[in-house]
């Protein structure tokens, strides 16, 4: 009889209560730092609703994240080994957080303990819901049937097949982050600039273009989904992301059913946590879905 696994991932994953109920995901908590404030990075937003999160960082305000340690790994991968299940960890990409080097010295860890375990960790090399996706990909293989070595082979083999077409609203909030310049963040707020950015190879958030003006940042989403979609993937499910926008979100997302090839295809609508968040700002926009394997390094 095969043995029963558990699919865990982090915060980075935006995969609310709903969608981790359906799909029989874990999650461990990173944390937000608000001054001197530490809270859970929890999905359901109990910490702080999602849109005063985002109001807050309209106002000024600046969150700071932190990443789950590896005895907290530690200790849920030895709860479901008690439970008797073996474990796939996927975390957000070790190229934005530290979630994945934890899990990978929790699972060194574990296994001396109980060498007879299957613990696999995997660095998704995605974040938010392309994370997301990733584990409910791994979560449908499951439910086919599949063990827990296909599925985290097929994961492992196929997880730079995840594309993310995103654009941030407003530079200031990268600038407040220290991800841009802040004459950068000047000079594009006055000329409307957005940058395009995609999750590169080596899983990198990387603004590999920019445009003038929101409605030219959607139709290049768009272009970028009809270049790299996959109608072929056997797993594929789209999600449209969005800080703090869902009419702009529901929008985006109906322009992105009209251009596929496969109408009845699963799209999700979702927030982007409040670890991302804290970095590209209320007003950012994202489509993630399979598509052909990403190869673009920075």
């Amino acid at each position: 009889m095969q043995k029963s696994y558990v699919i865990v991932t982090d915060s980075c994953s935006d995969l609310g209560e709903e969608l981790r109920k359906k799909y029989d995901i874990e999650y461990l908590c990173m944390r937000v730092i608000e001054g001197v404030v530490d809270k859970p990075a929890d999905l359901d937003w109990q910490f702080l609703p999602a849109k005063t999160f985002y109001d807050k960082m309209r106002q000024g305000t600046r969150f700071t994240t932190a990443q789950i340690t590896c005895d907290e790994y530690v200790e849920a991968f030895e709860k479901y080994i008690a439970d008797g299940k073996d474990i796939i960890s996927i975390s957000c990409s070790s190229a934005l957080s530290g979630s994945y080097a934890a899990s990978a010295k929790a699972r060194e860890q574990v296994i001396k303990k109980y060498p007879e375990a299957k613990i696999y960790t995997i660095d998704a090399l995605n974040a938010c819901s392309g994370l997301g996706l990733i584990c409910i990909t791994a979560s449908k293989m499951r439910a086919d049937g599949k063990s827990v070595d296909q599925t985290a082979a097929f994961i492992e083999a196929n997880k730079l097949k995840m594309h993310q077409v995103a654009y941030a609203d407003d530079l200031v909030y990268l600038k407040r982050a220290g991800r841009v310049a802040p004459t950068s963040a000047f000079f594009g707020g006055i000329f409307k600039i957005k940058p395009i950015i995609i999750s590169d190879a080596n899983g990198q958030n990387v603004a590999f273009e920019k445009v003038k003006g929101g409605m030219q940042a959607k139709k290049r989403l768009l272009q970028l989904f009809e270049e790299h979609y996959d109608a072929s993937f056997p797993y594929q499910i789209i999600a449209v992301a969005h800080a703090d926008s869902p009419e702009e979100a529901q929008k985006l997302a109906e322009s992105v059913r009209e251009i596929m090839p496969d109408k009845n295809v699963e799209m999700l609508i979702n927030y982007i946590g409040p670890i991302v968040g804290a970095t590209v700002g209320p007003g950012t926009m994202a489509v993630y879905f399979w598509g052909d394997e990403v190869t673009y390094k920075a």
